[in-house]
């Protein structure tokens, strides 16, 4: 598909303040009402980012904007649950799913850097297969969406409910940063949201398969995430 470029794109300073503004406003306002301002404000031009660990953030985008873009990167490495995930959410949700895929396919980069560089090089395989599809993906928007949450880990504890993303230079926005894993667990179940089968088989933070392990008593929850390495994050976020 497609990634939709409708509406003409602000400046970079006008964004800035915009995120600023907002910042300061919506630190407090529920995620839902986040996520309105956010449609009325970039309209075609915000997007949704997914994991496709669960479809909270993309099922309160559509309530808000529906038909919006959710952006999915698809790495190579992914779960087979992840992908039938990502498959139920296009099929049964008001939105419009859009995957990302890397420059090179799995055989290319293992022809190109060697097998396994998730092993040996983890920070640069994210950066192919993830860092660079989203900076690329996200071109045509103004603003993402992402279901960060400061519960999540040390590294999210302050996450801001809308910031300015210099990097990418977009507004980025963490409509759920403040709820909890129990907000997320009521919310799933209050509006049948759906989730990945692999959260109800010991997994807690879901991303590629070589690096995510099921998590442990008393561990938080992206602690599955590049078990026994210093990497906490694969760079989307910092």
């Amino acid at each position: 598909m497609s990634i939709a470029t409708a509406g003409q794109p602000r400046h970079a300073d006008e964004l800035r303040l915009l995120a600023e503004r907002a910042g300061h406003d919506l630190e407090d306002a529920p995620a839902l009402d986040v996520l309105r301002w956010a449609a009325g404000t970039f309209g075609p031009r915000l997007c949704v980012t997914a994991s496709m660990a669960d479809a909270v953030v993309a099922h309160l985008a559509a309530r808000a904007r529906p038909g919006i873009d959710v952006v999915f990167l698809d790495t190579g490495y992914h779960f087979p649950e992840t992908i039938g995930t990502r498959d139920a959410v296009a099929a049964v949700m008001d939105v419009n799913v859009i995957s990302l895929t890397p420059r090179q396919s799995v055989a290319e980069q293992d022809a190109e850097y060697g097998p396994e560089l998730h092993d040996r090089d983890p920070d640069l395989c994210c950066a192919l297969r993830k860092v660079r599809p989203l900076a690329e993906g996200l071109a045509g928007y103004d603003a993402w969406a992402t279901g960060l949450r400061r519960d999540e880990s040390p590294s999210r504890a302050d996450t801001p409910v809308v910031s300015w993303d210099e990097r990418r230079g977009k507004v980025k926005i963490a409509p759920i940063a403040r709820w909890t894993e129990e907000d997320v667990d009521a919310y799933v179940a209050e509006h049948g949201v759906l989730t990945n089968p692999l959260l109800q088989d010991g997994y807690t933070s879901v991303g590629c398969a070589p690096c995510t392990r099921r998590t442990l008593a008393g561990e938080d929850a992206r602690a599955g995430r590049w078990a026994g390495l210093a990497k906490t994050e694969c760079g989307l976020h910092g």
